[in-house]
This record gives C-alpha cells, structure tokens and sequence, in this order.
C-alpha cells in the first residue's frame, strides 16, 4: 500500500507540473509565401524575395491568375501545400484579400499585409472602396470583355509615384487584368480572426486610401507599420521596411 501511494503521489505531482509549465512556443516559421495584387506580377517582390533570402528564408512567390477569387486563392493554397513547415503569408493590393481566406490553413502563423484589402466575411473589396473610395479617380477602366485595367495615363501617380517613371511605364505596359467580378466577390473566410496579423499603411498611397488601410487593420487588431512618403507600390520603393516586417512576423 504505501508504494503504491508514492506512485500516485508521484503521477499527481508530474501532472501539476505539467499543468502549471508554460505552453511551447512554436518553432518560428521559415517559410515565407509572398502574393501580388491585381494588375501586377510577382517580379515585384524581387527586393523583399533577395533580403528574405540573404536571411535564410524559404520564399515563394505565386502567380495567380487575376482569373476570378476563387482561383487566386486555389493558386496559393497550392503554394501553401508544397511547404515544409510554419509559413507566413504576405498580401499586397488585393492580395490581401486571398491571403484572407488561403491563410485559414493550419500551416500559416501569420499574415502581413502590404498595402493591402483585409476584407471581413460577406465583404467585397467595392464594398470596401464604397465605404472609402480610391484616392485616384476613375482609375480602373473595362476592357469590354469582363476585364479590367489600370488608366495608363494615371498609372504613375495613381500606382507607383515614389518609383522612376521608366520603372512605372515598364510596369504599366505589363499589366496583368483582373475579371472584373473579382471586385464584387465576397469573402468567405477571413483568416485574421484566428491569425496574428500585420499591416503596412504607405503614407501617400492613391490606390486604397491609408484611412481604409487603418480602418482595415485596427478590425483585424493588426501591427501597424506606417511608411512615409511611400506609394501604393511600397513593396518595391521600400523593400527593407517591407522585408523587416515579414522577419518580425516570422520570428513570433
């Protein structure tokens, strides 16, 4: 009897101990995944993807189609799958949109959106621009079979005004449109309920306006980063602030 109360003794004190120890922490995440917003590609995240890298981060950028919302989001569930650990999604533009919803997968730690729409669920990114509307006017125009393109006579100082002017013809030539019914496409799932979640607001974006953007992130109770004198492109006109932030997601 008495060796079998020390045991019990013993298996009680393991499991108080066990009880009051602090949780784990999760292994910092070394996979980062990185998603453009419409209009654009992913050759725009060059400077984020080469810092990133010279720190010893996996990085991946998707090429989403701009096709409709569901297969943007199909394209980086599939990125998200090829992972072999804890990932940080990063949203620009619209991209946070899909991050929204693709980063509702066990795999993602975290979200940093750049820029970036964080719609709630049952939200479309025009109800979004309804509530706050662009800061440049009549920017997006039909191409007359359900696609969209960015004014090229306004694409510099609408889109990209703290990047060269050669840099920003460039971009504007290469436009990648978006279906227009992506725009009225409502949310789904929106990942930042559960997700820790941070938010870059460039001080003199004329895309999405810095109110929405802070709007946008107080909602998702977000880390604010703010970047003055930056444009709508603040991933490519300040890619060390951008970089930065994903690093500070990545290590929590």
């Amino acid at each position: 009897m008495h060796k079998l109360m020390k045991t019990l003794f013993a298996g009680t004190a393991v499991m108080a101990a066990a009880l009051t120890a602090p949780a784990a922490i999760a292994d910092p995440a070394h996979n980062v995944i990185l998603v453009h917003g419409a209009f654009a590609d992913g050759s725009g995240w060059k400077g984020v993807y080469d810092r990133l890298k010279a720190k010893g981060y996996k990085v991946s950028i998707v090429q989403e189609p701009e096709t409709s919302e569901e297969e943007d989001v199909q394209a980086v569930e599939r990125a998200i799958a090829l992972q072999d650990g804890p990932v940080v999604l990063v949203g620009h533009s619209y991209g946070g949109q899909i991050i929204s919803e693709a980063g509702n997968d066990p795999k993602v730690t975290a979200l940093v959106y750049v820029a970036a729409a964080v719609p709630d669920v049952g939200e479309s990114l025009a109800d979004l621009f309804k509530r706050t509307p662009p800061p440049t006017a009549d920017f997006f125009k039909p191409t007359g079979d359900g696609f969209l393109i960015l004014d090229r006579a306004k694409f510099h100082a609408g889109f990209a005004a703290d990047l060269p002017a050669a840099q920003a013809e460039f971009m504007s030539d290469s436009q990648v449109l978006m279906a227009a019914k992506v725009l009225e496409t409502k949310t789904k799932i929106a990942a930042w309920k559960t997700k820790p979640s941070y938010g870059i607001v460039p001080q003199q974006d004329r895309v999405a306006s810095p109110d929405l953007q802070r709007f946008m992130y107080k909602r998702a109770n977000a880390k604010i980063t703010e970047v003055p004198g930056a444009s709508h492109v603040v991933y490519i006109s300040h890619p060390d602030k951008v970089a930065a932030v994903i690093e500070e997601a990545a290590s929590r």
